[in-house]
């Protein structure tokens, strides 16, 4: 199963190939996407992306995690998350929004299995 390419990216809305949903932050995965609710976990900018955010993507079973911190970078992850992620066994890259989306797309046009979250405003 190969990840969704992201389609498009304004601020505050993204498409995903293959989904009918337009996200303001979304979360993808080999085989599919959804909403990322930072309400879910208690997510807000400071002190920013939790490792609960990650764990429904990271048992999908991807080698790369791409994080997209938003457009003015406003979004932080802390070093208690990258040690998370690094702990699976899953190599991450954060970055600018935009810059995330192309890493994400390019890998995933690799075929390598890789997943995002993704947030589309500050």
């Amino acid at each position: 199963m190969s990840s969704p390419q992201i389609a498009s990216l304004s601020w505050g809305r993204m498409k995903v190939q293959d989904s009918a949903t337009a996200y303001k932050d979304c979360k993808v995965w080999p085989g599919g996407s959804r909403t990322w609710d930072w309400r879910e976990t208690g997510t807000d900018h400071y002190p920013g992306v939790q490792p609960a955010d990650l764990e429904e993507i990271i048992n999908k079973g991807i080698q790369t995690l791409v994080i997209g911190r938003g457009m003015n970078e406003a979004l932080q992850v802390s070093s208690r998350t990258l040690d998370y992620i690094k702990s699976k066994g899953v190599d991450v890259k954060v970055l600018q929004t935009e810059e995330a989306v192309r890493e994400y797309n390019k890998l995933a046009g690799q075929g390598a299995r890789v997943g995002g979250v993704f947030h589309s405003t500050c």
